[in-house]
């Protein structure tokens, strides 16, 4: 899980000498000779190389994935070797001249490519066509802003942006975003998590979450629409008993939930998550607090820990999340997909946005009570489950929990749990029941 399946010789067009594939093939170079962008993926077969070099050259952009070294990448015309087995350190060492634009774009794509999601695959497609064909609006933060933005930061954040450049943390945070795509959510957050500090985040809350001077925006992705969970234990699912899911284990075990895979890249893949949601001690009020594991990038090993206000969404099963995280707000839509009747396991998704720093987002997270993955017997459901979050088993990252200790968990004096589900020895019943 979490890496692509490779495949073998996969041939996108092959010459066949008969009269019928004659028109085929024909056909095909028509639709080639109209092409703005060819994606190449595993083609080795030597028939199958030549035919691409001999009906592509007019294509002014084609980039390669997995193929023989003769088939070369072009940018807008440009071609870029890559007969270096390590693409990306070739890429590195060669930016020169008028390079170097292109090939920051084929860095930023052969990365989201190998992340080996379908959310960072559509990420790569379309800063292609961004950057080759015309402007995409979900990219335009990509987009260079000018000398507005330094004077907005100098005019309002002048002592923040100070401080943050003199405490050691907070610039190595910089210098690593510096080096990020805009809209790159696993190389942004990595950083982030990474080099986390008051600084940073009094420097973050300035710079974009008050003055906005990266003019940045973003909204919630509503598609897919997935639906959540209707009814639980053969009645209507309630508010109530909804909360009273998420809330989980907690109070018999120290968390509601462990988090055994995730669809995100940037933030499901991190080692031993806990999810704890309680009722706070104001009517009404619900909290989350995840904490999981970071392995910096330079080479510690830390726990962080954040805190989400929860709200009830208009449908039962469906929630409205949001966080100040380094100085940033993000807000959620967050469904409940399934959970089984014994709580054995159950499966969350979410949708949301950091409109301040320009970034949508997607993920869904498996979550058992140990953070082992569910029994063979539920592979049919869990499949049905993820299916209708329109996510393949394959795209999920399975999460560390193989040294967990220390963790930093517990909630605050006074919070409430469960409303509705009772714990009863070593099951779960409903107060209803």
């Amino acid at each position: 899980m979490g890496r692509c399946h490779e495949s073998h010789d996969r041939v996108l067009v092959q010459p066949v000498r008969d009269s019928s594939s004659s028109s085929e093939e024909k056909e095909i170079q028509l639709v080639l000779s109209q092409t703005d962008i060819l994606i190449i993926i595993s083609v080795q077969n030597h028939d199958s190389v030549t035919w691409i070099l001999q009906n592509t050259q007019r294509i002014p952009t084609v980039v390669c994935f997995h193929c023989s070294p003769v088939l070369q990448n072009k940018l807008g015309g440009l071609q870029v070797s890559t007969s270096n087995a390590n693409i990306i350190d070739k890429l590195l060492l060669s930016r020169q001249g008028n390079k170097t634009e292109s090939l920051e774009v084929l860095r930023t794509v052969y990365e989201a490519w190998d992340r080996c999601n379908s959310d960072d695959i559509r990420f790569s497609l379309l800063l292609l066509i961004n950057s080759y064909v015309r402007q995409v609006p979900i990219l335009k933060n990509l987009r260079a802003k000018g000398i507005s933005t330094l004077y907005c930061m100098i005019k309002n954040c002048g002592p923040q942006i100070l401080d943050c450049l003199l405490d050691p943390n907070c610039r190595k945070a910089l210098v690593c975003l510096n080096k990020c795509a805009p809209t790159d959510q696993v190389c942004s957050y990595r950083c982030i998590a990474s080099y986390e500090s008051p600084k940073f985040e009094a420097f973050s809350l300035c710079v974009l979450q008050k003055h906005n001077c990266l003019g940045l925006d973003a909204e919630i992705l509503m598609k897919p629409d997935v639906q959540p969970l209707s009814s639980f234990r053969g009645s209507l699912l309630s508010h109530e008993v909804a909360e009273d899911l998420f809330v989980g284990w907690l109070g018999k075990l120290e968390s509601s939930w462990r988090v055994v895979a995730g669809q995100n890249p940037a933030y499901d893949q991190f080692p031993c998550q806990y999810q704890l949601f309680y009722r706070g001690k104001a009517k009404g009020s619900f909290w989350y607090e995840p904490v999981f594991q970071v392995q910096t990038l330079d080479g510690q090993v830390l726990w962080r820990r954040r805190r989400y206000r929860v709200k009830r969404g208009a449908i039962p099963g469906t929630f409205i999340f949001s966080v100040l995280d380094n100085g940033v707000v993000s807000k959620e839509f967050w469904r409940i997909v399934d959970v089984t009747d014994d709580l054995s396991w159950g499966l969350f998704y979410y949708s949301g946005a950091a409109r301040a720093a320009g970034q949508s987002y997607t993920g869904a997270v498996l979550v058992t009570p140990d953070g082992t993955w569910p029994s063979k017997d539920e592979s049919q459901r869990v499949n049905s489950a993820l299916e209708k979050c329109g996510i393949k088993d394959w795209e999920l990252y399975m999460v560390d929990n193989s040294c967990c200790t220390n963790a930093p968990l517990g909630i605050p004096e006074g919070s409430r749990l469960h409303l509705s589900l009772q714990l009863s020895g070593s099951k779960f019943v409903s107060s209803y029941e």
